[in-house]
């Protein structure tokens, strides 16, 4: 019968985590919320910040631009479902629908440029190709 080989994990920390790992931060002492995870796989998890980083600024870096990461993924995300929607209005020449939709895509677009997610020409162009492509239908 072969050994089981350890598989070796690199996972990144979620948001939820990483409050919890500031005084966990070595190798030696793992992070207790993921205890339980270790208890249900038969793998080892290491984290990625133990594999990179061996200062602790540095670890802490890594999990804040995790999280940083996260939340301008979901901003950029709402900002391209806004978009979609007056460009499938626009598609469909449905005038009362894309302009409700393009008010509530500048909302979302001017939210992502005030939040530093998009730089202010960039939401300036997004918003002016959109309110273009609005009243070329109406």
């Amino acid at each position: 019968m072969q050994e089981l080989q350890e598989l070796l994990i690199y996972v990144l920390t979620t948001t939820l985590y990483w409050h919890k790992m500031n005084e966990y931060v070595s190798a030696e002492r793992p992070c207790p919320s993921l205890q339980k995870l270790l208890l249900h796989l038969n793998h080892m998890i290491y984290l990625e910040v133990y594999a990179l980083a061996n200062i602790k600024s540095a670890k802490k870096r890594i999990l804040v631009n995790e999280t940083k990461a996260a939340r301008n993924k979901a901003i950029k995300s709402k900002v391209k479902t806004a978009v979609k929607k007056v460009e499938a209005a626009v598609v469909a020449k449905d005038v009362e629908t894309a302009q409700t939709a393009l008010r509530a895509a500048i909302v979302e677009i001017s939210k992502a440029g005030t939040k530093g997610v998009y730089h202010k020409k960039t939401v300036s162009r997004k918003i002016s190709r959109l309110s273009k492509a609005v009243s070329s239908i109406a």
